[in-house]
């Protein structure tokens, strides 16, 4: 359900934005540090909605491969934590057989 809401969502931005670009379509200047050129706004529009949506992207899939790292260590010490305690486990039973051993043989 949330999935279909951001695709809504995301589908309604685009089109505000296309009905946005598609009016403003004078050209514009746009400075540079070393010159000036003119440019269609409707392109720097575009543009900056680009770009914007490739930075959002870079850091949602920096943030998403972060999370999976930590994920796979956390499982990796759980994994590792589970095999400790089955070795003492084993001890234990190992132990409790000798303490029984040592009590039948007394007896």
């Amino acid at each position: 359900m949330k999935k279909q809401w951001t695709v809504v969502v995301g589908i309604g931005f685009a089109i505000i934005i296309a009905v946005f670009a598609t009016v403003n379509v004078e050209k514009v200047p746009v400075d540079y540090v070393f010159g000036e050129a003119y440019w269609p706004l409707i392109l720097i529009i575009l543009g900056s909605v680009l770009v914007g949506f490739i930075m959002s992207f870079c850091f949602s899939a920096f943030r998403m491969f972060s999370s999976q790292r930590q994920t796979k260590t956390v499982r990796k010490e759980l994994e590792n934590a589970r095999t400790l305690i089955n070795e003492k486990d084993k001890e234990i039973l190992e132990l409790k057989a000798e303490l029984r051993e040592r009590g039948a043989s007394n007896s």
